[in-house]
């Protein structure tokens, strides 16, 4: 008995291991927002950031970044569950120095650094404390535009570089 118990044991470790290192590992995986661009048809050009609204029909959150004013500034776009094209900047009032982001399950957007949920059609609606910071966007034609000078105006969130 004392064997077959070891033996079970060495396996529920070995089980919660692997599922561990695949979790630690999922983020390695994961497409850099520079190839969600591309493969998304963003344009950018000096002035804005022209994102075509089929890439967001899905309704799962496009995470993109731009460089502007020296500043590397995260940001996501998508298409709530009430239908609405929606951005944030990737970070919060609270934890923005962590500069951890923002992931998404299902219609949940939940934080990295504190693990608070928000559901996606409250994106661009609450603002201050965890919610995603407010990022304004115009819906024109088939893109959803966003102007590189608001982008900018998120510089102070993204002093710390992110790894």
């Amino acid at each position: 008995m004392g064997k077959r118990l070891y033996f079970y044991a060495l396996v529920f470790l070995a089980g919660v291991t692997a599922i561990g290192v695949a979790g630690g590992c999922s983020g390695i995986f994961k497409d850099s927002p520079s190839e969600n661009a591309k493969s998304a048809g963003v344009v950018e050009t000096t002035d804005e950031v022209r994102i075509p609204l089929a890439s967001l029909n899905s309704g799962k959150a496009l995470f993109l970044k731009a460089g502007v004013n020296g500043n590397e500034i995260h940001y996501f776009t998508m298409r709530s569950s009430d239908g609405v094209y929606r951005a944030a900047y990737d970070t919060c009032d609270v934890c923005f120095r962590a500069n951890r982001g923002y992931r998404q399950e299902g219609d949940l957007m939940v934080c990295n650094n504190c693990g608070q949920m928000f559901p996606s059609e409250k994106v661009n609606v609450l603002r201050g404390g965890c919610n995603p910071a407010p990022l304004v966007r115009t819906v024109k034609g088939e893109y959803l535009v966003i102007k590189k000078s608001d982008l900018a105006a998120g510089g102070p969130y993204f002093v710390n570089r992110r790894g």
